[in-house]
């Protein structure tokens, strides 16, 4: 006879902020995609540029990151006797890594994009770019730290 399993709201809670990176692979892929798309339009201008405009796509690719490592925590930390309260702190942080990183990758991807467009015609803007990027890396850092405050509680 095969043995049923009943999954309550409590366990829908926290497989709910485990799949909170998802929003940090969806951006990611658009950041990546929107980057490389301004990197093939320079590289039929300027090829020589090439491996100089390829730093918005690894600044895309960290955010993925942040969203591994938290869904690594909070399914680590995932347990039968697990409370209420731990369910819904391990959504929130699911769900702030995963909002960040989406919000993070679509500025990195048309920051990138633009950026990476721009540099081709008047080299002096690359300076400007990567600062932008940076800032808006850090999107995806504070849901990161946020997520980290909130798994460990």
């Amino acid at each position: 006879m095969p043995k049923t399993v009943t999954i309550t709201p409590k366990d829908r809670i926290n497989e709910f902020g485990k799949d909170g990176f998802h929003g940090n692979a969806l951006g990611a892929a658009y950041g990546t995609a929107k980057s490389g798309t301004g990197i093939a339009a320079m590289s039929v201008m300027r090829p020589e540029l090439i491996m100089k405009s390829i730093i918005p796509v690894v600044m895309a690719g960290i955010i993925a990151i942040y969203g591994l490592v938290v869904a690594v925590l909070i399914a680590n930390s995932l347990a039968p006797g697990i409370t209420l309260f731990k369910s819904f702190l391990q959504l929130g942080a699911g769900l702030s890594v995963g909002l960040s990183g989406l919000a993070a990758g679509f500025a990195i991807g048309i920051v990138g994009d633009a950026g990476v467009r721009g540099t081709a015609q008047q080299p002096r803007l690359f300076v400007g770019m990567i600062l932008i990027l940076i800032f808006a890396e850090v999107l995806g850092l504070y849901g990161l730290i946020v997520a980290l405050i909130l798994s460990t509680k």
